[in-house]
């Protein structure tokens, strides 16, 4: 499963980064690492872009980026 497939309100590990080059960078330097953990805060109307808390701090990540992490939804989430 891909970060922009996460349902809202849902927290996850950070598996994997796809993608190559520049957009790899970029993530990696937003704090998306694998092991983190995400919480998915909201998402706008058409689903572009995501809002999420990552190590303290809430990020907006586009769609297209969002589809370059690969996470493990965590079971029993009630936040």
């Amino acid at each position: 499963m891909t970060l922009n497939e996460l349902p809202i309100g849902s927290s996850c590990l950070v598996k994997k980064i796809n993608g190559e080059g520049k957009i790899r960078r970029r993530i990696f330097d937003m704090g998306i690492t694998p092991g983190a953990e995400i919480y998915l805060r909201k998402k706008a109307p058409l689903g572009d872009p995501l809002e999420v808390t990552l190590r303290g701090y809430e990020l907006t990540l586009r769609k297209s980026e969002a589809s370059f992490v690969e996470v493990e939804e965590e079971k029993g989430d009630a936040q």
